[in-house]
Order: structure tokens, then C-alpha cells, then sequence
């Protein structure tokens, strides 16, 4: 194992036992795992490049990877939280009204007008965790209501494809009516915690979501 330097040996031993779990029940044939801790870098290549392959992963190997605009703006959301723009506990409904007064499914299969009173409010750290009661069903289309609704407003909560969202303001507005899944707080879902951040950062922020996160990052490196 690489030298540790700052870095904990028995943390990044438990890490690599519990990697390599993965790697030997074959829900996947490698990976690579990265920790840096200021100018300490730790990189750990276990299993192969294919199922059943023998050519392994190695610490420059190429990966198709996804969704890297939600950790963009996860950090966008905490500079805010430091300028004291944005209160992780606060309701996000200060920003985003469209957000108040929720109603959720009393079950996922229920029509859209079956629905109760969100027991409590979102909050900016419901966003952040994907905790806001709203994501991708991991279903086949048009299995429930709810699937049909998000399709008929064009909201794209699908795999990519090469359609264009309407703007966040449009795109928020239609989203608002639509009943939540769980309560908040209540259970993780997938995506749309982050389209609602990038929304809430542009308010918060004054500016598009694209150029506040273009002036944090060239500020942050200056």
C-alpha cells in the first residue's frame, strides 16, 4: 500500500477491505478510490478493467462518469452557507416559494390528488442530502402517476438525452405543484435536490447558477 503520509492506515485499510468486497462479489470488475488530505494523496486500484478481464485498473485508467454538476453544486451551495447567504436548517421557501405549503403522496402509486401536509418544510440541507422527498423512481416509465406528470411538464427526470429543459425560473414553476414522494427528511432520492440547488444558488447568488460557480472557482484558485 502507497505511503500514508497524513493520512489514517487503518482507515485507509478498512477502506480498501471494504472496496475490494465489492470487486470479489463482482458487483463490479474494478475500482479506483482517491483520498487527498491537503498534500497527501492516497490512490488505491483494485479488480480489472472488464468483467471477467485480465488487463487492471490502474490509477490513470479512464471511466465513463455522470452528475458531475451535483458536487459542483453542493460547494456552490456551502460558499453561500459561509457568506451566510444560506442557512443549511433554513426552509428553502424564503428563495424558493414555489417550494411552500408541500403536499406528499399518501403512497407512490396514488393518483395526485391523494395526497397529506408535508410535515415539516425542505430545507436547504434536504438539497444537499437528497432528503427533499423527490427524485428519480427507479421504474419503469410511465409506471405511476407521478412518473406521467414529470414527463407531461417536460421536467426530464430520465437518463440523458438530448432534449432542453425549459429555464430555472419556468422549469421550477412547473415543478411546484407536483406532490412530493416522501415526506422530508423522510427517505433518499436521487437528482432533483440538485436542480432545486441550482435554482436556490442562483437566487441566493444573484446571478445564473453557470457564472456564480464560474466566479467562486476563479476566485477560490486565485
Amino acid at each position: 500500500m502507497p505511503n500514508s503520509g497524513g493520512l489514517s492506515k487503518v482507515r485507509l485499510g478498512r477502506m480498501h477491505e471494504v472496496m475490494t468486497g465489492y470487486v470479489e462479489r463482482g458487483e463490479v470488475p474494478g475500482i479506483v478510490t482517491l483520498v487527498c488530505r491537503r498534500d497527501e494523496v492516497h490512490v488505491d486500484a483494485i479488480g480489472n478493467k472488464m468483467v471477467n478481464g485480465r488487463d487492471p485498473v490502474r490509477r490513470d485508467t479512464i471511466f465513463r462518469i455522470a452528475s458531475m454538476t451535483k458536487p459542483i453544486a453542493a460547494v456552490a451551495a456551502m460558499i453561500l452557507v459561509e457568506e451566510c447567504k444560506l442557512r443549511l436548517d433554513e426552509p428553502v421557501d424564503r428563495l424558493l416559494p414555489e417550494l411552500g405549503d408541500r403536499k406528499v403522496f399518501k403512497r407512490l402509486d396514488a393518483p395526485l390528488e391523494e395526497t397529506v401536509p408535508a410535515e415539516r418544510p425542505i430545507t436547504v440541507r434536504d438539497l444537499l442530502t437528497f432528503r427533499m422527498g423527490f427524485g428519480i423512481v427507479m421504474a419503469p416509465p410511465g409506471t405511476y402517476p407521478i412518473q406521467r406528470a414529470v414527463s407531461e411538464l417536460q421536467l426530464f427526470q430520465g437518463p440523458p438525452q438530448p432534449q432542453t429543459p425549459p429555464g430555472p425560473d419556468e422549469w421550477i414553476r412547473r415543478f411546484g405543484p407536483l406532490p412530493l414522494m416522501h415526506q422530508p427528511g423522510e427517505k433518499w432520492m436521487y437528482h432533483t435536490g440538485s436542480d432545486l440547488l441550482g435554482v436556490l444558488i442562483a437566487r441566493a447568488s444573484g446571478r445564473p447558477f453557470e457564472r456564480f460557480s464560474e466566479n467562486a472557482s476563479s476566485s477560490r484558485s486565485a
